[in-house]
């Protein structure tokens, strides 16, 4: 898909905001949902998306809502750094079908890097149980403020 075309309401995300499909809540408030990736590159891989726009990508958010909506992923990264312990924490953001970009609403991935574990490739592999997603997901609000 290209860079700039129609949003699609239909996407897995704004399903997901809609609650017509479930998620693994993390955290939530005005203007940002995080939840865990069904397809973890690593314990604990959690999305974080805006709410009320139809941005596929960076380059569709509005500009008066970078900085609220980055104030909340930073928000859930220091979350996930203090709730699991990583070593590292890769965040990333990807724009486009060429860039690796597979659902088309603007999405920032935290994925948590550990010295002793490799990654899982991105979009791929086996889906993850709920109990386990559940599992870190608890970890992660515990260290919300």
């Amino acid at each position: 898909m290209t860079l700039h075309a129609a949003y699609d309401p239909d996407n897995i995300f704004a399903k997901i905001l809609r609650q017509e499909m479930p998620c693994v809540k993390v955290y939530e408030d005005d203007l940002a949902l995080a939840f865990m990736d069904v397809f973890p590159q690593a314990d604990g891989h959690t999305l974080v998306i805006p709410k009320a726009v139809t941005a596929r990508n960076f380059l569709d958010l509005p500009s008066d809502r970078i900085g609220s909506y980055m104030q909340s992923v930073q928000l859930v990264c220091r979350a996930v750094e203090t709730g699991l312990n990583p070593d590292g924490l890769i965040l990333t953001q990807f724009n486009g079908a060429a860039a690796g970009q597979t659902v088309f609403h603007l999405h920032f991935h935290i994925i948590p890097a550990y010295k002793d574990r490799g990654l899982k490739r991105h979009a791929g592999g086996e889906m993850a149980q709920a109990e386990i997603l559940e599992g870190h997901a608890k970890r992660i609000r515990a260290a919300l403020p």
